[in-house]
């Protein structure tokens, strides 16, 4: 097994749970065991994420919160950092920093923020990321790049947790993901999304033999660091069901086939028992551990949650 860790599951809160208000949710969450409440940073998806994850964390006590992901392209670092600091102080050290280099066209198109070739948001997060965690280390900092200048600042207040919460980076690529092995805490391998939007292209993308090339790739960046990193994975695909057709015609959607499907770490469809086994196998092929359950879905898989957490 490539890690001999315990499993734990977020939720992807892209809305309340259905007759529920926001921080019902949340606090439902927590007591069904869920590790994390994400919330996502699309213009057109879910809440204000730094609102959110402040609010959610007020009202829980064991229930992390975080990003999945914040696009660096959207907040000066030195901002970011400092509402960051505060939800971790607020939290008392359950938030989580997801960060990515930012993906959907959508999101630059209606607010007229430029998107820039891939290459040059990659370093972007780069730098971003760079900021942040100088921001959150002890005494004044410096840093002088492309995309970012800071000049002898003192980040505050001071977060939390001694030098910052922990970073999580999504990825597909190969730059990214060397990178994200040598730099955060929980690395999300995820599909590659080249056109802007989830299309065939991308669930192509998440199909087995790429999730092998990309652990490779993860591996190399991450080197002696390898065991320490949290292995993530968001579900683009999840239902509890025994319809066998339902499987099929989401596989179509994937350009797959239904078997094809089920050993995709993108998609996880069947009886819970079914569900808890794939998982397992997942974990032992490439070491996917923290799994991110869509928001919508989070009672479904409560019994296994429950089960696969001991809660």
């Amino acid at each position: 097994m490539a890690h001999p860790r315990r499993f734990r599951f977020a939720a992807d809160a892209q809305a309340p749970l259905d007759g529920s208000t926001w921080l019902d949710t949340a606090r439902e969450l927590e007591a069904l065991g869920y590790s994390t409440v994400f919330v996502p940073d699309h213009f057109d998806e879910g809440p204000g994420p730094i609102a959110a994850m402040a609010a959610f964390a007020t009202v829980t006590t064991t229930l992390n919160v975080g990003s999945l992901v914040f696009d660096c392209d959207y907040r000066h670092p030195a901002v970011l950092a400092r509402e960051l600091a505060t939800i971790d102080l607020i939290s008392e050290g359950r938030l989580e920093v997801g960060l990515g280099a930012g993906w959907k066209a959508w999101d630059y198109q209606a607010s007229g923020i430029p998107m820039d070739r891939p290459g040059v948001r990659v370093s972007r997060l780069q730098e971003h990321t760079a900021v942040l965690k100088g921001l959150w280390a002890d005494g004044p900092f410096s840093f002088e790049g492309e995309h970012y200048r800071i000049s002898d600042m003192d980040g505050t207040p001071a977060p939390f947790t001694p030098g910052g919460p922990k970073v999580l980076v999504g990825g597909g690529a190969p730059r990214l993901l060397r990178w994200a092995g040598a730099t955060a805490d929980i690395v999300g391998v995820n599909p590659s999304i080249h056109s802007g939007a989830i299309d065939e292209a991308a669930a192509q993308d998440a199909l087995e033999a790429r999730i092998d090339e990309k652990l490779a790739w993860l591996r190399e960046g991450a080197g002696d660091r390898f065991d320490d990193i949290e292995i993530n994975c968001w579900l683009a695909a999840a239902e509890v069901t025994e319809d066998r057709e339902l499987v099929e015609g989401v596989a179509a959607l994937f350009g797959a086939t239904a078997e094809e499907l089920d050993r995709s770490p993108m998609a996880l469809l069947g009886s819970l028992s079914e569900c808890e086994e794939r998982l397992e196998e997942r974990r032992e092929r490439w070491g996917y551990s923290y799994v991110v359950i869509p928001g919508d879905k989070a009672r479904d898989f409560a019994p296994m949650v429950a089960r696969m957490t001991g809660t």
